[in-house]
């Protein structure tokens, strides 16, 4: 066994290999020369870690260019057909779950409402396999080119060391879930490598890999939606904590011994913005309608001057802009990022009003350093986030490719490569 802190000859190869895919998946098509300038790396490693991704078909030749005085340069790029895949939303209302192919273009959906079960488990659990099969049947894609499928969830994501996704145990406390064993219960329905993390952070990183995060490196992303959460970025990290609890934002307190929160305590953020206490609120006047139609409600009444729906949305914009300019003091990010279905609808209404109160309540000097704006990606963007679960992963290991149930050697559609366990 290696000792602890010292990197092996394979951990070099791997980290070469998951150096040149990153540049090629975001940047490329890439020459090899451009690649040893972006990545630091040695021609002679350059030329040996291209030579086997084009050995193992993750990588191909994809044209030419003009060099000064010699032979042209061939381009490189990830090979597009490599695989698919699956991005899972379980969200306050609805499961959705997309396919994808391994640019990230969505190839097929499948919504599914919450019916009167609400997130009772094994309900949960029948309409993400349900939207599984259902997405592979519209498209004809085969199980065996899916990379793996990513989930985002509401609560905190408690990894487990069973291979495959399968030790995965979600603690959910907003949606009545105590330790729910989410991966084992998925296995049962699917042999499928499973990435689960909570839907704030899976909407963090789809932000920072191709919206309006991309190219920071301190950020910090809202996700606003029924509830409220934020993915913290330092230095290019979602930061996790010690349990990967890290970015209950919608939990922090923002009155002492005000609302009830669904949560259980009183005076969180989320019993002040999250569209699920707005329209509650709102419902006090205007009774009636599915959540979204309510906000769609008590928006298009405060765009009209009604004082009560003005009065309700003004009052949210100050507690949103007072808990970002927490966020603005204890973080420093250079960009705050607000998505999330609500953020979407509500966003171009509250956003000059939320800045303004970021503005009074942050200190001057870390605020004016800090960009706040929407989302780029649309109310879609957790699925999106969940589909990079599996793709960091394949990343990452520099193309190695997540076992469904032990280590061994497999071919896929021309492709021999390692399936290994997480």
């Amino acid at each position: 066994m290696a000792e602890q802190g010292k990197q092996t000859v394979r951990d070099l190869r791997r980290g070469s290999r998951a150096t040149l895919l990153r540049h090629l998946y975001f940047d490329g098509p890439l020459s090899r020369q451009e690649l040893g300038r972006s990545s630091g790396l040695s021609a002679g490693s350059i030329s040996n870690v291209v030579g086997e991704l084009l050995a193992e078909q993750l990588v191909e030749e994809c044209g030419s260019v003009e060099s000064d005085g010699g032979r042209p340069r061939i381009l490189l790029r990830v090979r597009p057909g490599l695989g698919h895949l699956v991005g899972v939303d379980v969200g306050e209302t609805q499961v959705r779950v997309a396919l994808f192919d391994l640019a990230l273009t969505e190839l097929a959906a499948s919504d599914h409402p919450l019916s009167d079960c609400g997130h009772d488990v094994d309900h949960v659990v029948e309409l993400i396999l349900t939207g599984l099969s259902e997405v592979l049947a519209a498209t004809g894609v085969a199980p065996e080119t899916v990379l793996g499928v990513g989930l985002g969830v509401p609560g905190v994501v408690e990894q487990g060391d069973l291979p495959g996704g399968a030790g995965v145990v979600v603690h959910g406390p907003t949606v009545g879930w105590d330790a729910v064993p989410l991966g084992r219960l998925l296995r049962a329905g699917t042999d499928l490598p499973l990435f689960v993390d909570n839907g704030a952070k899976t909407l963090g990183q789809a932000e920072m890999w191709f919206g309006a995060g991309r190219g920071a490196r301190h950020a910090v992303v809202a996700l606003f939606g029924s509830g409220v959460g934020a993915c913290v970025i330092a230095d290019g990290v979602r930061f996790r904590g010690a349990t990967s609890s890290a970015g209950e934002w919608g939990h922090t307190k923002v009155h002492v011994g005000g609302r009830l929160c669904r949560c259980g305590a009183r005076g969180c953020l989320e019993a002040y913005v999250g569209a699920e206490a707005l329209v509650e609120r709102w419902g006090l006047a205007t009774p009636g309608g599915s959540e979204k139609a309510g906000l769609t409600e008590l928006l298009a009444a405060a765009r009209a001057g009604r004082p009560d729906a003005v009065e309700l949305l003004d009052e949210a914009a100050e507690y949103f802009g007072a808990a970002i300019a927490d966020l603005i003091n204890l973080f420093n990010p250079e960009r705050v990022v607000i998505g999330g279905w609500a953020g979407m609808l509500l966003g171009p209404y509250l956003l000059p009003m939320v800045q303004d109160a970021v503005t009074r309540y942050a200190l001057s000097f870390p605020r004016e350093q800090t960009a706040i704006g929407l989302s780029s990606l649309g109310p879609e963007a957790v699925t999106t986030g969940a589909a990079t679960l599996p793709l960091s992963r394949f990343l990452d290991s520099g193309g190695e490719l997540a076992d469904r149930t032990t280590e061994r050697p497999m071919v896929r559609g021309g492709l021999t490569g390692a399936f290994l366990t997480r």
